[in-house]
Protein backbone atom coordinates (compact mmCIF):
# COMPACT_ATOMS: atom_id res chain seq x y z
CA UNK A 1 0.00 0.00 0.00
CA UNK A 2 1.67 3.47 -0.75
CA UNK A 3 0.69 6.70 0.48
CA UNK A 4 0.00 10.06 -1.28
CA UNK A 5 2.24 10.42 -4.45
CA UNK A 6 3.64 6.62 -4.10
CA UNK A 7 4.93 7.86 -0.81
CA UNK A 8 5.68 4.56 1.98
CA UNK A 9 2.08 4.96 4.38
CA UNK A 10 4.45 5.13 7.50
CA UNK A 11 6.50 8.14 6.70
CA UNK A 12 3.75 9.86 5.45
CA UNK A 13 2.07 8.88 9.20
CA UNK A 14 5.45 9.74 10.84
CA UNK A 15 5.30 13.43 8.79
CA UNK A 16 1.64 14.22 10.06
CA UNK A 17 2.50 13.48 13.26
CA UNK A 18 5.36 15.83 12.82
CA UNK A 19 3.08 18.10 11.47
CA UNK A 20 1.01 17.95 14.37
CA UNK A 21 3.87 18.22 16.55
CA UNK A 22 4.99 21.27 15.20
CA UNK A 23 1.17 23.01 15.57
CA UNK A 24 2.00 22.09 19.14
CA UNK A 25 5.12 23.66 19.59
CA UNK A 26 4.80 26.71 17.71
CA UNK A 27 1.58 27.47 20.16
CA UNK A 28 3.89 27.32 23.16
CA UNK A 29 6.59 29.13 21.53
CA UNK A 30 4.12 32.33 20.36
CA UNK A 31 2.50 32.08 23.78
CA UNK A 32 6.02 32.28 25.33
CA UNK A 33 7.02 34.78 22.55
CA UNK A 34 4.27 37.39 23.74
CA UNK A 35 6.08 37.54 26.92
CA UNK A 36 9.52 38.64 25.79
CA UNK A 37 10.87 34.68 25.28
CA UNK A 38 12.47 32.94 22.53
CA UNK A 39 14.78 30.01 21.62
CA UNK A 40 16.99 30.07 18.62
CA UNK A 41 17.14 25.94 18.47
CA UNK A 42 13.52 25.92 18.35
CA UNK A 43 13.09 28.21 16.02
CA UNK A 44 15.53 26.32 13.51
CA UNK A 45 14.30 22.78 14.39
CA UNK A 46 11.00 24.19 13.25
CA UNK A 47 12.25 25.00 9.77
CA UNK A 48 14.08 22.07 9.24
CA UNK A 49 11.11 19.52 10.98
CA UNK A 50 8.51 21.11 8.66
CA UNK A 51 10.50 21.01 5.43
CA UNK A 52 10.87 16.91 6.58
CA UNK A 53 7.30 17.35 6.26
CA UNK A 54 7.14 17.72 2.54
CA UNK A 55 7.20 15.45 -0.61
CA UNK A 56 9.70 13.58 -1.23
CA UNK A 57 12.02 14.93 1.40
CA UNK A 58 12.91 11.84 3.90
CA UNK A 59 12.56 8.40 3.06
CA UNK A 60 14.28 7.11 5.64
CA UNK A 61 12.12 5.34 8.76
CA UNK A 62 14.91 5.33 11.05
CA UNK A 63 15.62 9.17 10.13
CA UNK A 64 12.17 10.04 10.49
CA UNK A 65 11.72 8.36 14.01
CA UNK A 66 14.46 10.21 14.98
CA UNK A 67 12.96 13.57 13.92
CA UNK A 68 9.73 13.13 15.59
CA UNK A 69 11.48 12.26 18.82
CA UNK A 70 13.80 15.13 18.60
CA UNK A 71 10.00 16.94 18.42
CA UNK A 72 9.40 15.84 21.43
CA UNK A 73 12.65 17.46 22.82
CA UNK A 74 12.07 20.74 21.60
CA UNK A 75 8.24 21.07 22.98
CA UNK A 76 9.67 20.26 26.81
CA UNK A 77 12.15 22.89 25.87
CA UNK A 78 9.33 24.84 24.67
CA UNK A 79 7.11 24.41 27.85
CA UNK A 80 10.12 25.04 29.92
CA UNK A 81 10.55 28.40 27.50
CA UNK A 82 6.85 29.11 28.98
CA UNK A 83 6.92 28.07 32.98
CA UNK A 84 9.89 30.24 32.66
CA UNK A 85 7.98 33.65 30.85
CA UNK A 86 5.13 32.72 33.33
CA UNK A 87 6.62 32.81 36.18
CA UNK A 88 8.85 35.64 35.23
CA UNK A 89 6.13 37.59 34.15
CA UNK A 90 3.62 37.17 36.88
CA UNK A 91 5.92 35.40 39.76
CA UNK A 92 5.75 31.46 40.83
CA UNK A 93 1.83 30.27 41.37
CA UNK A 94 0.59 29.09 44.84
CA UNK A 95 -2.07 27.05 45.74
CA UNK A 96 -5.60 28.73 45.87
CA UNK A 97 -8.86 27.83 46.22
CA UNK A 98 -11.12 29.41 43.71
CA UNK A 99 -14.59 29.92 43.58
CA UNK A 100 -17.01 28.50 40.75
CA UNK A 101 -19.90 29.94 39.21
CA UNK A 102 -21.20 33.91 38.98
CA UNK A 103 -20.97 36.87 41.57
CA UNK A 104 -24.09 39.60 40.99
CA UNK A 105 -22.73 42.32 38.64
CA UNK A 106 -21.76 42.57 35.30
CA UNK A 107 -18.92 40.39 34.09
CA UNK A 108 -16.46 39.17 31.84
CA UNK A 109 -15.12 35.31 31.32
CA UNK A 110 -11.76 34.83 29.84
CA UNK A 111 -11.24 31.32 27.68
CA UNK A 112 -8.09 30.21 26.13
CA UNK A 113 -4.34 29.87 27.00
CA UNK A 114 -3.04 33.48 26.60
CA UNK A 115 -2.48 35.10 30.25
CA UNK A 116 -1.05 38.61 28.32
CA UNK A 117 -4.73 39.03 27.39
CA UNK A 118 -5.98 38.35 30.62
CA UNK A 119 -3.74 40.80 32.08
CA UNK A 120 -4.68 43.59 29.88
CA UNK A 121 -8.33 42.61 30.28
CA UNK A 122 -7.91 43.03 34.21
CA UNK A 123 -6.22 46.40 34.35
CA UNK A 124 -8.25 47.95 32.24
CA UNK A 125 -11.61 46.99 33.96
CA UNK A 126 -10.02 47.33 37.15
CA UNK A 127 -12.45 50.22 39.07
CA UNK A 128 -15.09 49.49 36.39
CA UNK A 129 -17.44 47.50 38.42
CA UNK A 130 -16.69 44.11 36.30
CA UNK A 131 -16.14 40.98 37.74
CA UNK A 132 -13.57 39.10 35.82
CA UNK A 133 -13.99 35.20 35.44
CA UNK A 134 -11.96 32.31 33.93
CA UNK A 135 -13.24 29.55 31.74
CA UNK A 136 -11.19 26.45 30.26
CA UNK A 137 -7.37 26.38 30.66
CA UNK A 138 -7.33 29.61 32.30
CA UNK A 139 -8.77 28.32 35.64
CA UNK A 140 -4.61 28.16 36.70
CA UNK A 141 -4.09 31.79 36.12
CA UNK A 142 -5.79 32.31 39.94
CA UNK A 143 -2.99 31.26 41.15
CA UNK A 144 -0.04 33.45 40.38
CA UNK A 145 0.76 36.27 42.10
CA UNK A 146 0.63 39.08 39.75
CA UNK A 147 -2.65 38.26 38.65
CA UNK A 148 -4.27 37.34 41.52
CA UNK A 149 -3.71 40.92 42.80
CA UNK A 150 -6.74 42.11 40.58
CA UNK A 151 -9.43 41.60 43.40
CA UNK A 152 -12.18 41.30 40.41
CA UNK A 153 -10.45 38.37 39.41
CA UNK A 154 -13.47 36.36 41.35
CA UNK A 155 -13.48 33.10 40.16
CA UNK A 156 -14.31 30.25 37.26
CA UNK A 157 -17.24 29.60 34.90
CA UNK A 158 -17.81 26.45 33.46
CA UNK A 159 -14.94 23.70 32.45
CA UNK A 160 -13.79 22.31 29.48
CA UNK A 161 -13.71 23.73 26.04
CA UNK A 162 -16.12 21.38 24.37
CA UNK A 163 -19.19 22.61 26.50
CA UNK A 164 -18.83 26.28 25.11
CA UNK A 165 -21.82 25.47 23.53
CA UNK A 166 -24.04 24.72 26.85
CA UNK A 167 -21.80 27.39 28.90
CA UNK A 168 -21.73 30.43 27.15
CA UNK A 169 -25.30 30.84 26.79
CA UNK A 170 -25.76 30.01 30.65
CA UNK A 171 -22.90 32.57 31.56
CA UNK A 172 -24.97 35.30 30.05
CA UNK A 173 -22.10 37.71 29.85
CA UNK A 174 -19.30 38.48 26.99
CA UNK A 175 -16.71 36.12 26.44
CA UNK A 176 -13.05 36.38 25.53
CA UNK A 177 -11.57 33.91 23.41
CA UNK A 178 -7.77 34.08 23.49
CA UNK A 179 -6.33 30.72 22.07
CA UNK A 180 -7.71 28.16 19.92
CA UNK A 181 -9.37 26.00 22.11
CA UNK A 182 -12.66 28.15 21.23
CA UNK A 183 -16.08 26.47 18.86
CA UNK A 184 -17.62 27.53 16.34
CA UNK A 185 -20.35 29.34 18.02
CA UNK A 186 -24.04 29.39 18.10
CA UNK A 187 -26.52 32.52 17.39
CA UNK A 188 -27.00 32.55 21.20
CA UNK A 189 -23.87 34.18 21.71
CA UNK A 190 -22.09 34.83 18.73
CA UNK A 191 -22.76 38.55 19.30
CA UNK A 192 -20.81 38.54 22.79
CA UNK A 193 -17.87 36.20 21.43
CA UNK A 194 -14.85 38.41 20.83
CA UNK A 195 -11.19 37.05 19.75
CA UNK A 196 -7.89 38.45 20.38
CA UNK A 197 -4.83 37.92 18.76
CA UNK A 198 -4.47 35.20 16.40
CA UNK A 199 -7.69 33.48 17.20
CA UNK A 200 -10.47 34.06 15.38
CA UNK A 201 -13.85 33.01 13.98
CA UNK A 202 -16.33 33.99 10.81
CA UNK A 203 -19.29 36.75 12.22
CA UNK A 204 -17.33 37.17 15.58
CA UNK A 205 -15.67 40.83 16.43
CA UNK A 206 -12.48 40.52 16.73
CA UNK A 207 -9.76 42.97 19.26
CA UNK A 208 -7.25 44.61 17.61
CA UNK A 209 -5.04 44.94 19.77
CA UNK A 210 -5.30 43.82 23.82
CA UNK A 211 -4.27 47.50 24.53
CA UNK A 212 -7.96 48.32 23.94
CA UNK A 213 -10.54 46.20 25.32
CA UNK A 214 -13.01 48.72 25.48
CA UNK A 215 -15.58 46.87 23.30
CA UNK A 216 -15.93 44.27 25.64
CA UNK A 217 -16.09 46.41 28.00
CA UNK A 218 -18.83 48.44 27.30
CA UNK A 219 -20.66 45.12 26.22
CA UNK A 220 -20.23 43.49 29.37
CA UNK A 221 -21.80 47.37 30.95
CA UNK A 222 -24.49 47.14 28.31
CA UNK A 223 -25.50 43.63 29.11
CA UNK A 224 -25.62 44.67 33.35
CA UNK A 225 -26.03 42.19 36.16
CA UNK A 226 -25.19 38.65 35.43
CA UNK A 227 -27.11 36.19 38.67
CA UNK A 228 -25.62 35.15 41.68
CA UNK A 229 -24.37 31.42 41.12
CA UNK A 230 -22.26 29.29 42.96
CA UNK A 231 -21.29 25.85 42.66
CA UNK A 232 -18.64 25.12 44.94
CA UNK A 233 -14.91 25.70 43.98
CA UNK A 234 -11.68 24.41 43.10
CA UNK A 235 -8.02 24.10 44.16
CA UNK A 236 -5.74 25.15 41.05
CA UNK A 237 -1.98 27.10 41.75
CA UNK A 238 -0.36 23.87 41.82
CA UNK A 239 3.62 24.54 40.14
CA UNK A 240 6.37 22.02 40.39
CA UNK A 241 8.10 24.29 43.36
CA UNK A 242 5.28 24.05 45.48
CA UNK A 243 5.42 20.41 45.07
CA UNK A 244 9.23 19.71 45.14
CA UNK A 245 8.66 21.93 48.60
CA UNK A 246 7.15 19.11 49.68
CA UNK A 247 9.79 16.46 48.35
CA UNK A 248 10.88 15.76 51.76
CA UNK A 249 7.53 14.58 53.21
CA UNK A 250 5.92 12.84 50.52
CA UNK A 251 9.90 10.89 49.79
CA UNK A 252 9.12 10.22 53.15
CA UNK A 253 5.19 8.93 53.08
CA UNK A 254 6.39 6.63 50.03
CA UNK A 255 9.08 4.92 51.92
CA UNK A 256 6.97 4.68 54.72
CA UNK A 257 4.18 3.08 52.43
CA UNK A 258 1.68 5.81 53.47
CA UNK A 259 1.78 6.63 49.62
CA UNK A 260 2.01 3.82 47.49
CA UNK A 261 1.13 4.89 43.94
CA UNK A 262 0.72 8.85 41.95
CA UNK A 263 -1.16 8.57 39.30
CA UNK A 264 -1.00 11.27 36.48
CA UNK A 265 -4.75 11.83 34.91
CA UNK A 266 -5.40 14.41 32.44
CA UNK A 267 -4.91 15.94 29.43
CA UNK A 268 -6.89 17.65 26.36
CA UNK A 269 -10.79 16.81 27.09
CA UNK A 270 -13.14 16.20 24.08
CA UNK A 271 -17.29 15.11 24.07
CA UNK A 272 -16.90 10.76 23.05
CA UNK A 273 -18.50 9.26 26.55
CA UNK A 274 -15.55 6.74 26.46
CA UNK A 275 -13.55 9.82 27.88
CA UNK A 276 -15.39 9.26 31.15
CA UNK A 277 -13.09 6.35 31.76
CA UNK A 278 -10.50 9.34 32.55
CA UNK A 279 -13.09 10.78 35.29
CA UNK A 280 -14.04 6.76 36.44
CA UNK A 281 -9.85 5.84 36.78
CA UNK A 282 -9.35 9.52 38.94
CA UNK A 283 -12.44 8.30 41.50
CA UNK A 284 -11.36 4.44 41.75
CA UNK A 285 -7.62 5.56 42.28
CA UNK A 286 -6.98 4.05 46.22
CA UNK A 287 -7.19 6.59 49.13
CA UNK A 288 -3.71 6.25 49.82
CA UNK A 289 -2.76 7.56 46.37
CA UNK A 290 -2.29 10.60 45.05
CA UNK A 291 -3.45 12.30 41.57
CA UNK A 292 -1.49 14.97 39.78
CA UNK A 293 -3.67 16.29 36.83
CA UNK A 294 -3.79 19.27 34.40
CA UNK A 295 -4.72 20.29 31.53
CA UNK A 296 -8.53 20.77 30.94
CA UNK A 297 -9.60 17.02 31.28
CA UNK A 298 -8.92 17.83 34.92
CA UNK A 299 -12.29 19.20 34.70
CA UNK A 300 -14.07 15.51 34.64
CA UNK A 301 -12.97 15.08 38.35
CA UNK A 302 -11.87 18.43 39.87
CA UNK A 303 -14.96 19.43 41.48
CA UNK A 304 -14.44 16.79 43.88
CA UNK A 305 -12.38 16.49 47.33
CA UNK A 306 -10.25 14.23 47.28
CA UNK A 307 -9.01 14.88 50.59
CA UNK A 308 -5.38 14.32 51.95
CA UNK A 309 -2.91 12.25 52.95
CA UNK A 310 -1.33 14.04 56.24
CA UNK A 311 -1.53 17.46 54.81
CA UNK A 312 -0.53 16.75 51.51
CA UNK A 313 -3.93 16.56 48.73
CA UNK A 314 -4.58 13.90 46.86
CA UNK A 315 -5.55 15.78 44.10
CA UNK A 316 -2.46 18.17 42.62
CA UNK A 317 -3.89 20.84 39.70
CA UNK A 318 -0.37 21.64 38.01
CA UNK A 319 -2.41 23.95 35.54
CA UNK A 320 -2.54 23.96 32.01
CA UNK A 321 -1.35 21.73 29.20
CA UNK A 322 2.04 22.98 29.09
CA UNK A 323 2.63 22.66 33.02
CA UNK A 324 3.32 18.70 31.82
CA UNK A 325 7.11 20.77 32.04
CA UNK A 326 6.02 20.91 35.98
CA UNK A 327 4.94 17.05 36.26
CA UNK A 328 8.40 15.88 34.32
CA UNK A 329 10.33 18.07 36.92
CA UNK A 330 8.52 16.70 39.85
CA UNK A 331 8.92 13.40 38.10
CA UNK A 332 13.18 13.98 37.62
CA UNK A 333 13.36 15.39 41.78
CA UNK A 334 11.48 12.00 42.47
CA UNK A 335 13.41 9.37 40.22
CA UNK A 336 16.96 11.32 41.40
CA UNK A 337 16.00 11.26 45.24
CA UNK A 338 15.16 7.30 45.04
CA UNK A 339 17.98 6.69 42.82
CA UNK A 340 15.95 5.29 39.90
CA UNK A 341 14.74 6.59 36.42
CA UNK A 342 10.97 8.05 35.52
CA UNK A 343 10.20 4.50 35.07
CA UNK A 344 11.30 3.05 38.07
CA UNK A 345 9.01 5.32 40.35
CA UNK A 346 5.44 4.76 41.58
CA UNK A 347 4.01 6.37 38.87
CA UNK A 348 1.10 5.57 36.38
CA UNK A 349 0.53 7.64 33.38
CA UNK A 350 -2.74 8.20 32.10
CA UNK A 351 -3.51 10.75 28.89
CA UNK A 352 -6.44 11.48 27.28
CA UNK A 353 -5.49 13.65 24.03
CA UNK A 354 -7.19 14.87 21.35
CA UNK A 355 -5.34 17.86 19.40
CA UNK A 356 -2.04 19.29 18.35
CA UNK A 357 -0.71 19.83 21.90
CA UNK A 358 -1.17 16.99 23.01
CA UNK A 359 0.39 14.84 20.54
CA UNK A 360 3.51 17.53 21.19
CA UNK A 361 3.39 16.42 25.18
CA UNK A 362 3.24 12.63 24.21
CA UNK A 363 6.20 12.93 22.14
CA UNK A 364 7.80 14.66 24.69
CA UNK A 365 7.32 12.04 27.65
CA UNK A 366 8.40 9.25 24.89
CA UNK A 367 11.50 11.05 24.17
CA UNK A 368 12.65 10.98 27.97
CA UNK A 369 11.97 7.34 27.91
CA UNK A 370 8.79 7.25 29.80
CA UNK A 371 7.17 3.91 29.59
CA UNK A 372 3.80 2.26 30.28
CA UNK A 373 1.46 5.34 29.46
CA UNK A 374 -1.88 4.65 28.76
CA UNK A 375 -3.31 6.82 25.90
CA UNK A 376 -7.08 7.44 25.24
CA UNK A 377 -9.79 7.27 24.16
CA UNK A 378 -8.05 6.14 20.94
CA UNK A 379 -5.04 5.89 19.34
CA UNK A 380 -4.39 9.25 16.72
CA UNK A 381 -5.69 8.47 13.47
CA UNK A 382 -2.75 9.30 11.57
CA UNK A 383 -0.89 6.45 13.12
CA UNK A 384 -0.44 3.68 10.92
CA UNK A 385 -0.22 0.12 12.60
CA UNK A 386 2.92 -0.10 11.63
CA UNK A 387 4.05 3.63 14.04
CA UNK A 388 1.80 2.27 16.39
CA UNK A 389 3.41 -1.21 17.10
CA UNK A 390 7.06 0.81 16.84
CA UNK A 391 5.97 2.88 19.61
CA UNK A 392 4.04 0.36 21.64
CA UNK A 393 6.98 -2.05 21.38
CA UNK A 394 9.71 0.63 22.13
CA UNK A 395 7.50 2.02 25.05
CA UNK A 396 5.45 -0.18 26.23
CA UNK A 397 2.55 2.25 25.12
CA UNK A 398 -1.10 1.11 25.91
CA UNK A 399 -4.78 2.54 25.15
CA UNK A 400 -6.93 2.68 27.86
CA UNK A 401 -9.30 -0.19 28.36
CA UNK A 402 -11.40 -1.18 31.38
CA UNK A 403 -10.84 1.51 34.22
CA UNK A 404 -10.92 -1.80 36.68
CA UNK A 405 -8.34 -3.97 35.03
CA UNK A 406 -6.04 -1.01 34.00
CA UNK A 407 -6.16 -0.05 37.72
CA UNK A 408 -4.82 -2.89 39.22
CA UNK A 409 -2.00 -3.56 36.15
CA UNK A 410 -0.99 0.08 37.07
CA UNK A 411 -1.40 -0.38 41.08
CA UNK A 412 1.63 -3.44 40.44
CA UNK A 413 3.22 -0.96 37.58
CA UNK A 414 2.44 -1.98 34.20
Amino acid sequence: MKGVCGKDPDIQSLQETLLFALKGIGAYAHHARQMGERDDEIDAFMHEALFKTLTNVDFSMEDMVQTVLRAGKMNLKAMEMLDRANTKTYGMPVPVKVPSGTRKGPGILVTGHDLPDLEELLKQTEGKGIWVYTHGEMLPAHGYPKLKKYKHLVGNYGSAWQKQKREFPEFGGPILATSNCVQIPTDEYRDRLFTIGITALSGVKHIKSRKDMSEIIAKALEIGDLPERRHGEMTTGFHHTNVLALAPKLIGLIKAGKIRRIFLIGGCDGAKASRNYFNILAEKVPKDCLIITLACGKYRFNGRDFGDIEGIPRLIDLGQCNNAYSAIRVAAALAEAFETDVNGLPLSLAVSWYEQKAVAILLALLSLDMRNIRLGPSPPAFFTPNVMKLIQDKYALKMIGDPDADLRAMMEGN
